[in-house]
């Protein structure tokens, strides 16, 4: 009789396509991650230990009711943009000279506060964030 013997195969597994993808992956996301740019504001925080204030050129002031202000006069949200341009060209010296100082209550929600600097980083104008003293308590 002639019975075949049975040819038995081992399997095998190569690691070596699996790597090339992976490294092509790596270098895809390596190179693409350079070109990613935050969206996010440019800010300089001050620091100081003095306890005067800088004087402020322009100072623009939110309350909690969503009431905008520059220079103490009551503006609209729509027309704070025009206003504040208007002030900065009355000095009739290079934006980027003058300082907005940003006054906003404590409950006064993230984005009216984001909604000032924005006009500012438009206008190209210094900005300040005025804050409260932190007292020993806290």
């Amino acid at each position: 009789m002639g019975l075949k013997r049975r040819v038995r195969v081992t399997p095998t597994f190569s690691l070596a396509a699996m790597i090339d993808i992976i490294f092509l992956l790596l270098m895809f996301f390596m190179l693409t991650s350079k070109f990613v740019t935050p969206n996010a504001l440019n800010l300089q925080l001050p620091s100081s230990t003095s306890k005067t204030m800088a004087s402020p050129d322009l100072a623009v002031s939110v309350n909690a009711r969503g009431e905008y202000f520059v220079d103490g006069v009551r503006v609209r949200k729509e027309n704070l943009e025009n206003a504040v341009a208007a002030k900065v060209r009355a000095k009739k010296e290079d934006p980027k000279l003058n300082t907005l100082t940003v006054v906003a209550e404590k409950t006064v929600p993230l984005d009216d506060v984001v909604f000032i600097l924005d006009i500012a980083n438009r206008l190209k104008i210094k900005t300040i964030l005025a804050t409260e003293e932190r007292t020993s308590g806290r």
